[in-house]
């Protein structure tokens, strides 16, 4: 177990690909995010809007790591955490607000936790919704009934049951959390090797949180810590791309539940199906935005929005 920060700085990473304005919108809410000192080091994956480099030069607390290239979000992370061999970390996309002491809430669920080496934020959309962060691992059932019907029917039984939108936001474990805002436990991300930079870009956290579990680490919900994710700049800007490679890491993932020469078949027909999947996806623009989200953040007791100024 990792003994907290001991009151040095908090390492706070965000992996930076031209984040354009919503790195200041990111920079401005850590300030009352937590009352640690901060140390904000910005994976640079090759920007081209000169962004990451004017906030590293305003802000003494903001460091600028060059990764060499777009090299993928896992791969950029270790990079990151090189160097850092315990305590607790955040990991956080640059298009991240957080809500005031949304960090210094993780930070008490991990002493609640000790056996956890990741703990997540409930995450909200800026209309609103809630975004369904603590999820199972996915499962060959769960998975292909999601896939195939998320997009026309969000409340079909085997997306509910993989997203646990049925259930009251409340302090649990769950399968795994989204990597836009994570706290780490540094030695057990180091344990296990880090993020697998086999991963460009998506299940990198699924993953992550699949060898953890095996090694008997525990993933922590913390709906009392609350942030706001924009997301979805990558996909704008490359649609098709994006597409692409969701639905590799998707069938590198599944593929990996299933190995060995007697479920090659079963690789072969989950490459096909998503493979199929990916190019409607192209041109459905309803099936490339996957299933909506069931809830609203003020309808099951979280602050929207417009509250995110307000300590909550």
């Amino acid at each position: 177990m990792s003994q907290g920060t001991g009151g040095a700085a908090l390492r706070v990473l965000a992996v930076t690909y031209s984040p354009g304005r919503a790195l200041d919108g990111f920079l401005e809410s850590l300030r009352e995010a937590t009352s640690l000192p901060v140390e904000v080091v910005l994976c640079d994956n090759g920007s081209t809007d000169g962004v990451p480099e004017r906030a590293a030069a305003a802000h003494a607390d903001v460091r600028l790591l060059r990764t060499g290239g777009n090299v993928g979000y896992g791969a950029a992370a270790n990079a990151g955490l090189a160097g850092l061999e315990s305590g607790y970390a955040l990991i956080a996309n640059p298009d991240v607000r957080f809500a005031p002491g949304s960090i210094d809430e993780l930070l008490a669920a991990a002493r609640r936790w000790p056996r956890a080496a990741t703990l997540g934020p409930a995450i909200m959309t800026p209309d609103g919704d809630l975004y369904p962060s603590a999820r199972d691992l996915p499962r060959l059932s769960t998975g292909v009934g999601h896939a195939l019907l998320g997009w026309v029917w969000p409340g079909n039984p085997w997306t509910m049951r993989y997203r646990r939108e049925d259930e009251a936001p409340r302090e649990r474990t769950a399968g795994w959390l989204s990597g836009s805002c994570l706290l780490v436990d540094v030695a057990a991300f180091h344990a296990v090797g880090g993020f697998d930079p086999g991963y460009f870009m998506y299940f990198e956290d699924v993953d992550l949180a699949r060898r953890l579990g095996q090694r008997g680490w525990l993933h922590v919900y913390v709906p009392a810590a609350v942030i706001v994710h924009e997301g979805g700049h990558a996909t704008r800007r490359e649609p098709h791309r994006m597409q692409r490679v969701h639905h590799t890491s998707a069938l590198r993932y599944l593929s990996g539940d299933h190995p060995g020469r007697a479920r090659s078949p079963l690789r072969l027909a989950l490459r096909a199906g998503l493979g199929a999947r990916m190019v409607v996806s192209y041109v459905s623009g309803r099936l490339a935005a996957g299933a909506r989200f069931q809830r609203r953040a003020k309808d099951v007791g979280l602050p929207g929005p417009e509250d995110l100024g307000r300590r909550t």
